[in-house]
């Protein structure tokens, strides 16, 4: 009990960091200078005004100095963070520490991508680019598939999960640009899912591109008959994607022996 209360309280800290990288990436900023400051005012804040979730509340969401409302989302990302890291230590124990370590950077850079691309419709090099290296190596070496109990991901399902997953979704864009005479699918789209596959191996690409075009299309179908978003508009595809993914991780095994009844 007291590893999960730790493991959530690790989450919601990290989660305020990632809150700095989803405002800070897409402008192109530093992540590391200057320290926080409210949004508003740019006054910086104290540190005993930056304690994940608890100062938010404290404050009534309010900057201490200039009274002006901050976000619901920041502690948001700090719950969503924390609470992912208890259900990652819940899904594959405190036995295995890498494969805890390797998820819990996975599922944050989850969250800063589903945030990132919904805002800006931007998924950062800066995510995809090394987390794909990283990915193939420790999929490679350490870490488990998550289609298989007790088997290793491996050599072999790590390279052609990467291939699978930035190959099929560079076809798509290149189809689709084609039939459509418009970009079809962001690069950055196709640069997440190598890194997904390079991590969840090919049948984690299948799961999560499935999942992720399923809750698209559920999304997109309500935008346009709720609010009257034209066919055809642009909407961002990582945030799906990023639902997909986490999915695939977390009940990829059980989806897997149910489809096979």
């Amino acid at each position: 009990m007291i590893f999960y209360v730790f493991i959530f309280i690790l989450g919601a800290v990290i989660g305020s960091f990632l809150n700095v990288c989803i405002y800070r990436m897409p402008q192109g900023l530093s992540i590391a200078r200057p320290s926080s400051r409210c949004p508003s005012c740019g006054t910086p804040i104290r540190f005993y005004d930056n304690i994940p979730l608890i100062s938010y509340l404290l404050l009534g969401g309010r900057c201490r100095q200039c009274k002006a409302q901050v976000s619901a989302r920041y502690p948001l990302v700090e719950f969503l963070n924390a609470a992912l890291y208890v259900v990652i230590l819940s899904s594959f124990g405190p036995d295995a520490p890498w494969t805890l370590l390797v998820y819990c950077i996975f599922v944050s850079s989850l969250v800063v991508i589903f945030f990132i691309d919904l805002d800006h419709q931007i998924i950062p090099d800066s995510i995809t680019l090394p987390g794909t290296v990283l990915a193939v190596i420790l999929g490679s070496t350490i870490l488990p598939d998550p289609f298989l109990r007790g088997g290793m991901l491996g050599v072999k399902s790590s390279i052609i999960g990467a291939l699978a997953g930035g190959g099929s979704f560079y076809l798509i864009a290149v189809i689709g640009k084609a039939i459509l005479k418009k970009d079809a699918m962001g690069l950055g789209d196709i640069k997440m899912m190598a890194m997904v596959g390079g991590l969840l191996g090919w049948k984690g690409v299948i799961l999560t591109t499935f999942l992720g075009s399923l809750f698209g299309s559920v999304v997109g179908v309500s935008l346009i008959k709720l609010k009257g978003r034209e066919w055809g508009g642009r909407i961002p595809f990582g945030p799906y994607l990023a639902a997909g993914a986490l999915i695939s991780l977390l009940l990829g095994e059980d989806i897997l022996r149910w489809y096979l009844g």
